[in-house]
């Protein structure tokens, strides 16, 4: 698997925070203005050996575009990892008040899994559950850890995504988690990058119990490239990117690279 993954979140719905959106986007929004968009994206990053693909049930039609893609070019090498645990609600409509709902209950977990496996099959190699917080009772819910389980024994990876201020201890507690005998997960993808890097030090446990470790948010939803505020000319990033003859945002992804826990690093569009 490529060790740079393609993160489709920005990709798969019409409303999305990222640093230059509306620039990028222009006033078509249309759900088939964003399947053409992405399929070109996902061409270009199959050309340029990315072969990992980061979806979720929330990125309103990301996984549809994605197994179009693949059934249109059907490449042999490819792995898809999706989410579940939102349900994207927004209706295609960049202008609605909400976009996604959170929900880990067994009922959405069982959902969502067949939702994914239908457009994504065998594509399908690690499926995660989308936000964990020692908050929401999932890491707790010895009902859905049976549930995963068996997904798990069939040969699904399961893994854990994590965000905000409490992203250690989730990472520690879900590391306690066996189902069966067995560590329920074996894969965790977190925000890591050079605005934000305390996560590490449970990175490398992750790691060290066997698991995967993905980073998401390598750019910070788009700050620390050339038109963020952390990654532009004058900034200490945007100078070190000059000097080096490569964008700011090549050398944040780069940071995220050269940590020996990490697995693969997500770049979203």
């Amino acid at each position: 698997m490529s060790r740079i993954g393609l993160g489709m979140a920005a990709l798969g719905r019409p409303a999305y925070i990222t640093t230059g959106r509306a620039s990028d986007f222009g006033e078509d929004r249309s759900e088939a203005a964003f399947r053409h968009r992405a399929w070109q994206v996902l061409d270009a990053a199959y050309a340029g050996g990315i072969r990992y693909l980061d979806c979720a049930r929330s990125y309103g039609s990301a996984e549809a575009f994605v197994a179009g893609w693949l059934a249109r070019t059907r490449p042999e090498d490819v792995v898809v990892g999706s989410k579940w645990g939102y349900t994207y609600v927004g209706g295609w409509d960049p202008a609605a008040a909400v976009h996604e709902v959170k929900d880990h209950s067994l009922a959405t977990f069982e959902r969502q899994h067949a939702e994914s496996r239908a457009l994504l099959d065998s594509h399908l190699r690690l499926y995660q559950v989308h936000s964990v917080t020692l908050e929401s009772g999932v890491l707790e819910n010895g009902l859905l850890h049976e549930a995963l389980a068996r997904q798990r024994d069939l040969g699904l990876l399961l893994g854990i995504t994590t965000s905000g201020p409490s992203q250690a201890e989730t990472i520690r507690r879900a590391l306690e988690i066996r189902s069966g005998g067995e560590p329920l997960f074996g894969a965790v993808q977190a925000t890591w990058n050079l605005l934000e890097p305390s996560v590490e030090p449970a990175l490398v446990e992750a790691v060290q119990a066997g698991w995967a470790v993905i980073v998401k948010e390598a750019l910070a939803n788009g700050r620390l490239t050339a038109r963020g505020d952390a990654g532009a000319p004058g900034t200490p990033l945007g100078d070190a990117a000059e000097a080096a003859g490569f964008g700011a945002d090549a050398l944040a992804i780069a940071a995220a690279l050269a940590r020996p826990w990490a697995s693969v690093v997500l770049s979203g569009a």
